[in-house]
């Protein structure tokens, strides 16, 4: 009997998550219940919706508000040991007005906080593979472009 075909694809999973900003140019990240690095705010694509979707139910659950979600930044291919195949989408959140920031509520459960740091020393504040994807979101954010990547790191 024939190998089934489809056997041989990739099942990645997605997860998306959204790059916001202050009023300094700094960048977002959280701190998740779950993990032990800082993360941006985000998580995995249910089935049935798209990673935008994904990314604007996150963000409301786990910070408490609705701010519009803009353009996707980067799409990278990360694959982990533990989780496997996984396909990363990180998209613009823009400049967190001052109504916004108060108006946040964290989810007990996933978040203990968040603050926003320079991108500069980004690498000091989460894991690498995160960093990479940050700076390159970061530059696409200002250069209106969008950037591919995998494992943090454009194409050669």
């Amino acid at each position: 009997m024939p190998e089934d075909p489809a056997a041989s694809f990739a099942r990645a999973r997605a997860a998306a998550g959204v790059l916001f900003f202050d009023d300094q140019d700094r960048i977002m990240l959280v701190n998740p219940t779950y993990k032990n690095h800082l993360d941006v705010p985000g998580g995995y694509v249910e089935r049935g919706e798209t990673p935008h979707q994904a990314a604007t139910r996150e963000v409301a659950e786990e910070l408490g508000i609705h701010p519009s979600i803009g353009r996707l930044l980067v799409t990278d291919w990360a694959p982990t040991d533990t989780e496997g195949d996984k396909i990363l989408f990180l998209f613009d959140g823009g400049t967190l007005t001052p109504d916004q920031l108060k108006a946040i509520r964290l989810a007990p459960t996933e978040l203990r906080g968040y603050a926003f740091y320079d991108i500069p020393h980004i690498h000091t504040h989460t894991v690498p593979r995160l960093a990479r994807r940050l700076i390159h979101a970061y530059a696409a954010h200002h250069a209106n472009t969008f950037r591919y990547i995998e494992h943090g790191h454009p194409l050669r």
